[in-house]
């Protein structure tokens, strides 16, 4: 950074914004960090008071924030992204379709310790839109190290990927809605409707409804007849609590799949269950799915939809940040119950 006179200063780069004051008017920038000087800047730059400005000056080994930040985003953008910016040195990374974001979040944490890098990410495994802003980068000074930079794109060759989005796979779902209240028509079936609705959010359709009563046989055969049939996600709904009829945990081991988890540390969801049988992933359903806004099935619909295989420690790990905070109007998933 160099001072010289405003007169001088045409194509030079400013190096910090440059405050313009009309008295009862407007008080803000006037001029931007990072913006070059035009000839017709300079009457507007003196009549501001700047006879002196602080300007960019080219120096070996450093490299300004505009091109750092651009070097960057192309580090961590193998395809999935579109860049936007920069802005006052600043780029955004935007989707180009829907899915479910990874993020090799010890990557991304290595370059933030660098010092003077700035990466900020939505949340991994958030799922997102085409269109959305899911990164946005900085360098923190108007000149950095180009050697900074470099270490970090090293880092990132040595990768497949930093950041992506994995297409939702799945399109069609099954579902078991079980109890002999619901079978025999002793009361309506409220638990479908809302499956359905969240299915349909995630652009799932609900290809097959299937109504069983409390007989575990029964339930097993409809969950080995909906995977053997080639639907990739069976619900079955209801039945998951320890009440003497409720069917439904034992139904699904009975099936002979490689049961996950029977129970989650994430309220509301604790009864939740996560199973695999063959290409199928059978998931059983507790009865707060009804009801609550969001439970442990919205969390995990995602990644299942992604086809992202979902380990016990996984699980576990979402003990915490796993509990919803019961808001008066829910904001799920932009909350802390949304997050992972």
């Amino acid at each position: 950074m160099k001072k010289i006179k405003t007169e001088t200063a045409v194509g030079m780069i400013l190096c910090h914004d440059l405050t313009k004051i009309v008295p009862g008017e407007f008080k803000g920038v006037g001029f931007k960090k990072g913006h070059v000087v035009k000839e017709d800047d300079i009457p507007a730059l003196l009549s501001m008071g700047k006879d002196h400005l602080y300007v960019w000056e080219d120096q070996p080994g450093l490299i300004h924030e505009d091109e750092a930040g651009q070097r960057l985003a192309e580090a961590i953008n193998k395809g999935d992204f579109q860049a936007v910016g920069p802005k006052e040195g600043k780029i955004d990374l935007i989707s180009l379709k829907d899915g479910l974001l990874r993020i090799d979040v010890q990557m991304i944490t290595e370059w933030n310790m660098l010092g003077e890098i700035a990466i900020s990410t939505l949340p991994d495994y958030s799922s997102i839109r085409s269109g959305d802003k899911v990164a946005s980068m900085r360098v923190i000074p108007l000149a950095v190290k180009e050697e900074k930079v470099a270490a970090v794109e090293r880092m990132a060759a040595t990768s497949d990927w930093i950041m992506k989005v994995v297409s939702f796979q799945i399109k069609k779902a099954g579902m078991i809605v079980t109890g002999n209240e619901v079978y025999y028509g002793r009361i309506k079936d409220k638990f479908s409707p809302k499956v359905k609705q969240i299915l349909a959010e995630m652009d799932v359709e609900l290809t097959r409804k299937v109504y069983v009563p409390d007989r575990p046989s029964e339930i097993t055969n409809e969950i080995i007849n909906q995977a053997e049939g080639g639907q990739e996600l069976v619900l079955v709904s209801g039945g998951m609590s320890v009440d003497p009829d409720d069917a439904t945990p034992g139904a699904i081991k009975a099936t002979g799949a490689n049961i996950i988890t029977y129970g989650t540390p994430v309220f509301p969801g604790a009864m939740f269950m996560l199973a695999y049988l063959g290409d199928a992933t059978i998931l059983g359903l507790p009865g707060c799915v009804m009801y609550s806004p969001a439970t442990a099935f919205d969390k995990f619909l995602p990644r299942i939809l992604a086809k992202e295989v979902i380990t016990k420690k996984q699980i576990a790990t979402l003990g915490v940040g796993g509990l919803c905070r019961d808001c008066d109007q829910c904001h799920f998933p932009n909350c802390s119950f949304g997050v992972g």
